[in-house]
């Protein structure tokens, strides 16, 4: 119901008096000065459709009411009172109003309806946020089934959206007066929408987005595993199948049971077919170069059955709902309380100890509510997490572990990693499996990277929570994945075989006699070599040449390893575009202490490049530049942009003398500067390392227009996305320097005059905001650049039209191969071993009867 002046309460209530943006402002008053100041506060509104029927359930205001009595209204309202929050307030006034008792999954976030009007002679003025929210049944609820509050409604009924509709557009008396011409009119746009589909239409449109993925098989060399790593690698995947399950989750709370739905209804018809296999490549309802645009809705989700949801009635199984997903992809994913604000969460910071608010901006816990409890307690029962955690008396919010919030899976996940540490040929992946399990039950993840980063094995591993891009509200919460890879041993032979000959070798004789390499081998041997040998030079050497002011470069950078391995197998946070390389860990702590490794992905490399660069290349870059892109330009700079990630700044003093961190300061901006930074400046040290004749001159050009082309091939992952975003950034501030030129024939060149300043200037912009820690900086560099230009829609256009693949989708037959041959072999071993059970019990069954016969005689 709409809340006025007239509605009957026990005692004083208070609100959060709000800014005409909707922002908190700290500030609590009682109702009756709220509405005579004409403060802004905010308030939910709850509707029920009942899906078959195509109905809303409007209710009617209790008659003794001062305002809009008896009138018909919303399913269900109420004021959001002080410290409260919006899901909490929507899920209470459904069970107090009408009796019904739902899970926070039912509830979809539509819009937010602001209102604002003066009644009763000017004596109460309501300015309101309003959160309308949209519960989903499948039929409608027995009108029987309800419990209605006496105090606030009179009666309840369905009616026709569209009939509710036009009602409303003719100011029926009956009814409490919306606008649906205005901004209340989404509500019915939305339903319309949603359930008067094209299904042709929308078959086409999920086909045409599949096709932006280019099918790709990956193999890799096995030969070098041992029978005793092979085993692990079985183990290994059922581990990664368990962190892919907890990445669902991590996405958002009913990701799990729409991924379990779609999958199950996929063979029902052509279009359900397309929404799996989309849904697949996104691991959500959301697309991923699409800047996050929902491409499925609540209408195609997962039906839930909750019987214990309203009073029962003779022959109803009870209330069936739709598990609710919002259109908007939720900035802080599954990590906060989807209706927590930025303020909530900074009010809620500054109160607590300093090992709390650690705990707080952790890469490892989830953020819940207090008040959340109560209401599940009486769904599911008492919970032991009302128990487990430190409540505070002012504040709602709350942080648990990842060990505890998701214990069920990474019991399990440990288990594995346990089993096949046992098995595991290299000491180092034994310790590495090991403590990364104990990691998974302790929360404590220091040793288990350590141990990562100093693996020496050809079976390589990365699995944990690593990468914060899910986590668009701070950038502080970490996603699970797992890769699973095998060391390339040629490209580490060669860096072996000259490792003890230094410069000097390099130059006169390594060089030389990589002729007879292939192509991919020799900048993959050189590179290593590079890299390797001159750790010193390439991390000292580079943060002091840096285009930042000295007094903000580091003084101790701790080099990278670097293990360049072929992919088989990945899970967890690998949707949408998939990564050519990472550098971790993220840990601060660490990265001060031991610096970082790399790890190369060759084979996801030159699969992007033969699908995707080149092609682009061949349609954007210039006829007279196009031969200068190469996958030596493309494969180096990969590195390159890895490498930097760690340097430039990352611990901090803020002017006020403070310590801290870039990722803490930039909180959301951080993903997207950071990788910006790692492409700008990983440039400007590739220029820097040939000037130095480090590296061939032979690169000085054709990594500039390579770069060129991958501009174009990163922005189409999408300006929602940190790489699109940071790639975004980079294009338009070379552009604007003059650096790129878009030609009469709509191709794009390389100014080789001015480029190398513009990337110097450009990276000097990013490490000041970085080393300052200036997150407003940050903000207005990102507003400026990260725009779709119109240079930018001419490639993009060009691109689109031939078709040109904006990324891959991996397979791994090598996995399945070996998945398929333990299944064999299980198979035969329990046939061996009811063999051997049915002759045991056979041979037993003979010797009794024997036995008794001989008694008998």
């Amino acid at each position: 119901m709409a809340v006025t002046e007239g509605d009957v309460h026990t005692q004083e209530e208070y609100f959060d008096v709000l800014t005409k943006t909707g922002q908190k402002t700290g500030i609590s008053k009682p109702r009756g000065d709220v509405h005579r100041d004409g403060d802004y506060h905010r308030a939910v509104h709850v509707w029920i459709f009942a899906e078959s029927t195509q109905e809303l359930l409007i209710q009617n205001r209790y008659y003794c009411k001062d305002s809009w009595a008896g009138r018909w209204d919303i399913s269900s309202a109420g004021h959001i009172y002080a410290g409260d929050s919006s899901l909490t307030t929507a899920r209470r006034e459904l069970q107090e109003e009408l009796g019904i008792v739902l899970p926070k999954d039912a509830f979809e976030m539509l819009f937010v309806y602001l209102e604002e009007c003066v009644i009763n002679d000017g004596k109460f003025i309501n300015n309101e946020f309003n959160d309308v929210y949209l519960v989903t049944t499948v039929n409608p609820i027995p009108l029987e089934a309800f419990t209605l509050q006496e105090t606030e409604v009179s009666a309840v009924k369905y009616i026709s959206y569209e009939d509710y509709r036009n009602l409303l557009a003719k100011e029926d008396p009956d009814f409490f007066p919306y606008d649906v011409n205005g901004q209340y009119g989404q509500l019915f746009d939305i339903i319309a929408r949603r359930y008067k589909e094209n299904t042709i239409g929308r078959s086409l449109t999920l086909q045409k987005q599949l096709q932006r993925y280019a099918p790709v098989t990956l193999s890799a060399e096995l030969t070098g595993l041992t029978e005793a790593d092979r085993e692990a690698l079985v183990l290994l995947t059922k581990a990664a199948a368990i962190i892919d399950q907890i990445f669902y989750l991590q996405v958002w709370c009913c990701n799990p049971v729409l991924r379990d739905w779609l999958k199950k209804h996929a063979d029902a018809s052509q279009l359900d077919k397309l929404k799996w296999m989309y849904y697949v490549i996104n691991k959500g309802p959301w697309s991923s170069l699409d800047e996050n645009e929902a491409f499925l809705t609540t209408a195609d989700s997962a039906i839930k059955l909750l019987p214990e949801a309203t009073k029962r009635v003779t022959g109803w199984k009870g209330l069936e709902y739709k598990a609710a997903f919002p259109m908007l992809k939720p900035p802080g994913a599954n990590f906060y309380p989807p209706d927590m604000d930025k303020v909530e969460f900074e009010l809620w910071k500054k109160s607590l100890t300093e090992d709390q608010k650690q705990a707080a901006t952790s890469f490892f816990t989830v953020i819940k509510r207090q008040s959340e409890l109560s209401l599940d307690s009486s769904l599911y029962g008492s919970t032991d997490e009302s128990t487990s955690h430190s409540v505070t008396s002012t504040h709602d919010l709350y942080s648990v572990p990842f060990s505890q919030e998701y214990n069920a899976f990474l019991t399990q996940a440990a288990e594995f990693l346990h089993k096949a540490g046992e098995l595991a040929s290299s000491p180092s992946l034994k310790r590495f499996f090991h403590s990364k399990a104990d990691a998974f039950l302790s929360n404590d993840y220091y040793d288990s990277d350590i141990a990562w980063m100093e693996l020496d094995s050809k079976l390589d591993v990365t699995i944990g929570p690593y990468e914060t891009y899910e986590d668009a509200l701070f950038g502080y919460k970490a996603t699970f994945e797992a890769f699973i890879g095998v060391r390339d041993d040629k490209a580490t032979a060669q860096v072996q075989l000259f490792g003890d000959n230094l410069q000097v070798l390099y130059y006169k004789h390594f060089l030389p006699e990589m002729q007879y390499l292939t192509k991919i081998i020799k900048i993959l041997t050189a590179l290593l070599f590079l890299l390797t040998i001159h750790y010193y030079y390439f991390y000292k050497v580079l943060e002091q040449n840096l285009p930042l002011d000295s007094v903000y470069k580091s003084k101790d950078v701790i080099c990278a390893s670097i293990r360049v391995i072929d992919l088989i197998y990945n899970a967890g946070d690998v949707k949408g575009p998939q990564t050519t390389a990472f550098n971790l860990p993220n840990d601060e702590r660490i990265v001060k202490d031991r610096g970082t490794s790399l790890v190369m992905l060759k084979n996801i490399s030159e699969a992007k490049f033969k699908h995707i660069l080149l092609p682009i290349a061949d349609v954007c870059i210039t006829k007279e530049q196009r031969e200068l892109v190469d996958f030596e330009s493309f494969f180096t700079h990969t590195i390159c942009h890895e490498c930097c990630h760690g340097i430039g700044p990352h611990s901090i003093t803020l002017p006020d003398g403070r310590k801290s961190t870039v990722r803490l300061e930039l909180q959301e901006l951080h993903s997207a500067l950071e990788e910006a930074k790692a492409d700008i400046v990983g440039l400007w040290a590739l220029k820097f390392l040939i000037h130095k004749d480090m590296l061939s001159k032979s690169l000085l050009k054709s990594m500039y227009v390579s770069f060129l082309a991958g501009c174009f091939r990163s922005v189409r992952f999408g300006l929602e996305e940190a790489h699109g975003k940071g790639q975004a950034l980079q294009f338009n501030w070379l552009y604007g320097e003059g650096a790129f030129i878009l030609n009469p024939d709509e191709t794009f060149s390389v100014d080789f005059t001015k480029v190398e300043g513009a990337v110097e200037n450009l990276s000097r912009a990013i490490l000041t905001i970085q080393a300052k820690g200036d997150k407003e900086a940050a903000n207005a560099l990102l507003q400026k650049y990260c725009i779709m230009t119109n240079p930018i829609k001419v490639a993009l256009q060009k691109l689109e039209k031939i078709q040109v693949p904006v990324d891959i989708v991996p397979t791994f037959p090598v996995i399945d191969k070996i998945l398929e041959q333990r299944q064999q072999m299980d198979h035969e071993t329990d046939k061996a071993s009811m063999t051997f059970y049915l002759a045991v019990i056979l041979l037993s069954g003979a010797i009794i009867l024997i036995a008794m016969l001989y008694e008998l005689l």
